[in-house]
């Protein structure tokens, strides 16, 4: 070899730093969540990352997952595949969505404005959540077009009525009234770290701050951070906001929401096939399914668990929705071929939000995006249709 060549093959890059730097580095959601854990206080991070009681089904959500087989197709043209699907009247991209995270400006002080600008850009819906740190004018204002809003039903029935008509008169065009909470699950990392709203300055987090500078640089620069709809309520600490959550909620509620509520309206949960038919009865315009990522019953049934019966209780053309565990394409393609019209993620999303802010989300979702299409081409897939038709299973 001559020593031009070998020059050639060793030349040294000059290294590159700063957040940008660091989202070229990452390579898959796994990536941004370690560099996410990097830049976060650790009660931060655990609040994110964590799930409820032993954290069974926070792991078992991702196991399942991994546990499904595809069987591809051979010598067949996915040069162009459309990876496109119409799902509430609107053409998306793919078939996801960008779910409701409460706290969000906690993780970084850009918060549920930059999600949504991310989410706009890559032509996908974005839900607000009721105990965001944004208004629901405030992420309207972002001129999104397709914003839907996450419902807690609150004890205080006229503020709860007062949430569906702010969301109607800024224009969002779909409600999903979640129905996994009616009290708070037991969060075994948050009660030890404290977790407050904001964080509190204890000396441990004195320490973190010279640890972590860019954090509380970031959020010393924001807004006061609060609950930005729940105003008034006096609530601080995570515990006390989920009290306002009202645990006599029963199917009349949500036909009463239905009544008031003029644009499409989506029931979350772990629902089953009883519930699923309900819902229809009820109005209900589709169904969302979801463990909330683990973080409220432990122990209780995953989505993609749940997916079977509830399509075959739904019927064909029923909308069904599913959250929980997607950290790659491959689930979003699994979930799609196993029934589901499409999928919604929260922790992939906030853990690029975390290491790079608006440009970490959209860094989370250009990997999606390309992980999606790059599984559909492995499969020999050219359309969404026919990945339903697409043969997988999940193994015991």
């Amino acid at each position: 070899m001559r020593p031009s060549e070998i020059r050639e093959l060793v030349r040294v890059q000059p290294p590159r730093i700063g957040r940008r730097a660091a989202l070229d580095r990452c390579h898959d959601i796994d990536d941004l969540r370690a560099a996410a854990r990097r830049v976060l206080p650790r009660p931060v991070f655990d609040y994110v990352d964590g799930g409820a009681d032993e954290e069974t089904t926070l792991a078992a959500n991702r196991d399942t997952f991994r546990r499904t087989r595809f069987r591809p197709r051979v010598l067949r043209d996915v040069a162009e595949p459309d990876t496109s699907v119409r799902l509430f009247e609107r053409r998306l991209p793919m078939p996801l969505g960008l779910a409701p995270t409460g706290y969000t400006r906690m993780v970084d002080a850009a918060g549920e404005p930059a999600v949504a600008r991310a989410a706009a850009a890559h032509g996908l819906p974005y839900t607000l959540s009721t105990v965001g740190t944004s208004t629901i004018e405030q992420i309207a204002g972002t001129g999104h077009p397709d914003l839907w809003f996450q419902l807690y039903m609150l004890a205080d029935q006229d503020r709860t009525d007062a949430l569906v008509d702010r969301a109607a008169e800024a224009g969002y065009r779909v409600l999903e009234v979640a129905v996994d909470a009616p009290v708070a699950g037991h969060r075994g990392r948050d009660v030890r770290n404290g977790l407050t709203i904001p964080p509190r300055l204890t000396p441990r987090a004195l320490l973190d701050i010279g640890l972590r500078p860019r954090y509380w640089t970031g959020q010393l620069r924001g807004e006061p951070l609060r609950v930005a709809n729940l105003t008034g309520s006096g609530a601080a600490t995570v515990a006390a906001i989920n009290a306002l959550f009202d645990p006599r909620v029963t199917w009349q509620n949500l036909e009463r929401v239905r009544r008031r509520w003029p644009g499409t309206l989506l029931l979350k949960g772990p629902l089953g096939a009883a519930d699923v038919c309900r819902a229809k009865e009820s109005g209900v315009d589709g169904v969302h399914l979801s463990n909330h990522g683990g973080r409220q019953l432990d122990r209780g049934p995953g989505p993609l668990e749940l997916l079977a019966a509830a399509r075959a209780a739904a019927g064909a053309d029923y909308p069904i929705l599913l959250d929980s565990g997607i950290r790659h394409g491959m689930d979003v393609a699994a979930a799609v071929a196993l029934g589901a019209d499409a999928c919604l993620i929260g922790r992939a999303y906030l853990y690029g939000l975390a290491a790079g802010g608006g440009p970490g989300v959209e860094r989370a979702l250009d990997l999606l995006t390309a992980q999606f299409r790059r599984t559909l081409q492995l499969l020999g897939v050219r359309t969404i249709a026919e990945l339903r038709e697409c043969e997988v299973h999940i193994d015991d």
